[in-house]
């Protein structure tokens, strides 16, 4: 800020009305970044260009949301007896969602049993259409929404068609906010399938929403002033189901505000898309952000077309997708008329049935919900992949989670189907995306910091990855699939080692990026200028996974050269005095790994070790992939890392 002014206000109101006379602030910005955001002309654009003291201009952006069992299934419940003891130091923990809002009147936002408010929380329940004080308890603590930036682009909103509140007319924040943190609720389904106790990840945990998504899309100064709100009022964790396009970390709305969110000490789970199976289709890519993929159940609800050709086929329903891409994967619809879909497969059948027959007929039947499916969890089709093409060198996604048919709580505003023409009126919904997966890590990263609360954003994640699990039994998947692997909470409670980043770390990475000293000031609402004097390595973040990128083999296949890359990680024991042993997997021709020392003897709690790992490489042909992982183990704890070869 120029010295002329006292005070950020001053300045941008200054600043604004040089360029722009009857230009005013939408929003001002002070936590997550240090500027405000306006509605102006090209001409206007220009001109607040050249002010003194403005590092960039970016244009506003719109986000798009990334569209029970899974309690029992993640293993929690059967182990409640441990978890039941630390509900006190449950509900210190506060969960903020940015999403579409909330649906109060649920049982899922019940508040019996929970004690008072946390004290950290500055935050309130705003009033407005169809939403009062009142709707808000010690499980709701909170509920805000922002719609400038959405009324400067498309006008007013049209209060008779959905409700300028923090008020849900769309179901998604519903269904996240419940799915992360809701409130134990008996006889739970939709219209009888997945009937059962329908909880949420961390069900004594506090909840805070904040409405920035809005019919017509999310918008980036929305929120952004919905991330600035819920960091200034206290959330512990904060859940973002939405995602864009990529583009670099200091012009993308959700890496600057999630920067400032961990540098508060929030840890911010996105969901990664849902642009699988393709590559590369990755969002939310930063590395200070836990970036969340979809996996499936061991739950179904198969449904069968019987031809009048006598052939039987089987498929999914949920009556009272895209087959060609994803083949044999089914998605479960609540489909308003008596309706059955099936892969990829069974699709050409009935297609041929009907070319040869004059009168083709088709019966259909319902079977209800079936447990215990399997192979399970596999990647969801539709999740989206790595590698993470804006840094290459950070693997993406960091794991998954349940993602697919996914039982939640829902808006009364309309139907499971979403569409005008259906009435039907539900509690509770069942839909997929990596939205869904993204809240359930959301609710297990508030698990492990009511059980841990001086832990790091960098710590819980790391607790998260490197406990999670790679048993797939049917379609192979790779690391750029999955990340790290499966969530497991248990055992993410109790991970032995995790490896820690600080803030002045995820600096360094900047540095190493080659960001200039303006573009890290945007990223990180603070100055700061690379020393000109030191080494900066993407790859020695500390990481808790490994992704190298390899030379390639010349084009004739003639010669071949070996590469060597040194890799510097961390480890800081959070359990017993313990001695841990590296070991790396599966060997091959091509790579070869090794770890300095071969093992780490750790004397007390927080002690820090550190180790290097030495990678010797063939060149091979471009666009050759190889995947390893590296694992310490004490004989009681293994901490995993997944490690990526690509060669590019």
């Amino acid at each position: 800020m120029p010295e002329s002014f006292e005070g950020h206000q001053e300045w941008y109101y200054s600043s604004l009305k040089l360029a722009a006379d009857s230009a005013e602030f939408l929003y001002t910005y002070n936590s997550v970044i240090h500027g405000f955001s306006t509605r102006l002309t090209a001409e206007e654009v220009k001109a607040l260009e050249k002010q003194p003291g403005i590092l960039s201009l970016v244009p506003e952006t719109r986000y798009e949301l990334h569209t029970t069992r899974t309690p029992e299934f993640l293993g929690l419940g059967k182990t409640d007896q441990l978890l039941v003891p630390a509900s006190a130091s449950q509900g210190e923990v506060i969960i903020g969602l940015i999403d579409t809002g909330v649906w109060p009147e649920l049982k899922s936002f019940d508040d019996t049993g929970l004690g008072p408010v946390p004290r950290t929380w500055k935050g309130e329940c705003e009033v407005g259409t169809n939403f009062k004080s009142s709707d808000c308890n010690k499980k709701l603590i909170g509920a805000r929404f922002f719609c400038k930036g959405y009324e400067a682009l498309l006008g007013p909103i049209d209060e008779s068609i959905e409700s300028k509140s923090p008020r849900d007319d769309d179901g998604h924040g519903t269904h996240t906010a419940t799915t992360a943190a809701g409130s134990p609720t008996t006889n739970a389904s939709l219209f009888g399938y997945a009937s059962g106790t329908a909880r949420g990840m961390a069900p004594h945990a506090r909840i805070a929403v904040y409405k920035g998504c809005w019919l017509g899309g999310c918008f980036t100064s929305d929120i952004l002033a919905a991330m600035e709100k819920a960091i200034d009022d206290g959330v512990n964790i904060l859940s973002m189901s939405i995602g864009g396009g990529m583009s670099d970390y200091y012009r993308d709305t959700v890496s600057v505000g999630a920067f400032t969110a961990m540098r508060k000490g929030i840890l911010v789970s996105c969901s990664g898309g849902n642009a699988g199976p393709s590559s590369g289709t990755l969002s939310n890519v930063a590395p200070w952000i836990t970036t969340v993929g979809a996996g499936t159940l061991d739950r179904d609800f198969p449904a069968y077309v019987i031809l009048g050709n006598g052939k039987n086929l089987t498929g999914t329903s949920l009556y009272s997708a895209n087959t060609d891409t994803y083949g044999e994967e089914l998605v479960a619809d609540a489909h308003l008329l008596p309706a059955a879909s099936v892969g990829q497969k069974e699709g050409d059948n009935i297609k041929k049935y009907i070319e040869s027959n004059d009168s083709p007929t088709a019966t259909i039947g319902f079977s209800g919900t079936e447990l215990g499916i399997q192979p399970s969890p596999v990647v969801a089709s539709f999740s989206s992949r790595g590698p993470n093409l804006l840094t290459p060198e950070i693997l993406k996604p960091d794991l998954i989670a349940p993602g697919v048919n996914i039982l939640a709580g829902w808006t009364g505003k309309v139907g499971p189907t979403g569409l005008e023409s259906d009435t039907r009126h539900v509690n509770f919904n069942i839909i997929s995306g990596t939205s869904m997966s993204c809240p359930h890590v959301s609710g297990l990263a508030a698990l492990v910091k009511a059980a841990h609360p001086e832990w790091s954003p960098a710590a819980i994640k790391s607790a998260l990855m490197t406990t999670a699990y790679t048993a797939y039994k049917r379609l192979p998947s790779t690391p750029f699939d999955h990340g790290a692997g499966h969530v497991d909470p248990i055992e993410a409670l109790d991970p032995g080692l995790v490896y820690d980043i600080t803030v002045n770390d995820y600096i360094d990475f900047l540095c190493a990026l080659n960001y200039s000293s303006d573009e890290i000031k945007h990223t990180t609402a603070q100055a700061y200028n690379c020393s000109s004097s030191k080494t900066y390595s993407i790859g020695d973040l500390n990481y808790p996974s490994f992704s190298i990128n390899l030379e390639t083999a010349s084009e004739n296949g003639d010669s071949k050269t070996t590469s060597t890359f040194k890799y510097t990680r961390i480890l800081t024991n959070v359990g017993k005095p313990a001695t841990y042993k590296a070991s790396v997997s599966p060997h091959t021709s091509s790579v070869k790994v090794a770890v300095e020392p071969e093992s780490l003897t750790f004397n007390t709690k927080d002690e820090k070790k550190r180790f290097i790992v030495t990678v010797s490489a063939d060149s091979m042909p471009s666009g050759t992939a190889s995947f390893a992982q590296l694992t310490w183990s004490d004989g009681k704890h293994t901490v995993t890392s997944p490690i990526t070869f690509t060669w590019t």
